[in-house]
């Protein structure tokens, strides 16, 4: 009947609008507790703190529901298609998750492209009790759009920063990240994450 449609539609919007607030809360909390890691590769030291408009990739502490509780490399990546899907993709902050496994793939520095590690993290799985893994976030997705505020290098001391539309090759995070994150259910204004200050 046409009152039990409706409601059904009710129910969808509810449950989308639910998901989406799950997905700003997580993005909230891990940010907001966001850890500056450098780490070397091949003689050459990166700051785990890189993204454009529609990635990011950083550290940040994970609870015990991911099955071994500790500092994570998150990378988000917005999966554009019929339906987007925003997946978060997670490594366990230990040389022996990060080097990969014949399960996990190897980690490699987000550096604005995708290579072969990435392309298998696409896959929904969880593997290594937890220590890697791969999340649909969000699907659905209308808008997901990142800024980062700080200074990047160059920049003389005491400029009061600006915004840009990535952070690469840098050797410190931003003061604060700008979220935008919608679906065609719903839109709310933008999330503004400052991070945290590594010498405070």
């Amino acid at each position: 009947c046409i009152r039990d449609s409706a409601w059904e539609g009710v129910e969808r919007i509810s449950e989308r609008t639910a998901k989406l607030r799950l997905a700003r809360n997580f993005l909230e909390r891990a940010l907001s507790q966001s850890k500056a890691v450098s780490l070397t590769l091949d003689a050459e030291t990166y700051l785990v703190f890189s993204g454009d408009a529609e990635n990011l990739e950083f550290v940040a502490p994970l609870s015990e529901h991911v099955g071994i509780p500790g500092l994570y490399v998150l990378r988000l990546r917005l999966l554009n298609g019929d339906d987007r899907r925003l997946l978060l993709t997670r490594w366990l902050l230990h040389p022996d998750v990060l080097n990969g496994t014949e399960e996990i793939p190897e980690w490699e520095p987000f550096d604005g492209t995708f290579g072969i590690a990435q392309e298998r993290a696409d896959e929904d799985e969880d593997v290594a009790a937890g220590a890697y893994g791969t999340t649909v976030l969000l699907d659905g997705v209308d808008e997901f759009e990142l800024a980062y505020f700080g200074l990047q290098e160059g920049e003389l001391p005491g400029a009061e920063g600006s915004w840009y539309e990535d952070w690469f090759d840098q050797r410190r995070q931003p003061m604060a990240v700008r979220v935008r994150l919608t679906t065609a259910e719903q839109t709310w204004p933008d999330m503004l994450m400052r991070l945290p200050d590594p010498e405070e």
